[in-house]
């Protein structure tokens, strides 16, 4: 007797805890809020693979605005020895002397937002389309480059503008 009533103490409980468990549907809606932050802004998982060159842009990207929204030109400078071949850091030295702006936003400000997206891959190269967004609200300016990137070292190796606009 003591071992039934004992067992259906156990299963009353554990089905008081089961509504407090969200489920699989639940969980992106229940994502942390903080001050101010509605349930539709809450950003969406990001995941990356080492060995792609395509995520190896989107990793660039994302560090080099963070850099240089936070005028951190060292790291700005780091960020281009690692993730850029010495040819392409050479080429954009002589565009940034002619044009007085960042060769690798082709800009002089910084975006408020980049996007990452995979463009083709052939003969030893892939292309990626990175679209970086300028002011915030419902309707900001938006410019598009295309990023040459070498499968074998993931380094990129090429940026210019385009008219590309996905």
């Amino acid at each position: 007797m003591f071992r039934t009533v004992l067992h259906t103490v156990l299963a009353s409980a554990l089905l008081t805890l089961v509504p407090a468990v969200p489920s699989a549907a639940d969980t992106t809606a229940s994502a942390p809020r903080g001050a101010g932050v509605r349930a539709d802004t809450v950003p969406a998982d990001r995941s990356g693979a080492a060995e792609s060159a395509f995520d190896h842009v989107a990793n660039f990207y994302g560090a080099y605005v963070d850099a240089r929204g936070s005028a951190s030109e060292q790291l700005g400078q780091e960020l281009r020895r690692h993730y850029l071949t010495a040819d392409l850091r050479r080429r954009l030295a002589e565009w940034e002397g002619r044009h007085a702006a960042d060769g690798v936003l082709r800009a002089q400000g910084v975006p408020t937002a980049w996007k990452v997206s995979y463009g083709d891959s052939a003969m030893g190269h892939t292309w990626t389309r990175v679209r970086l967004a300028w002011g915030t609200g419902e309707h900001p300016a938006y410019t598009y480059l295309s990023v040459r990137s070498d499968l074998a070292t993931k380094r990129i190796s090429d940026i210019s503008t385009t008219t590309v606009q996905r």
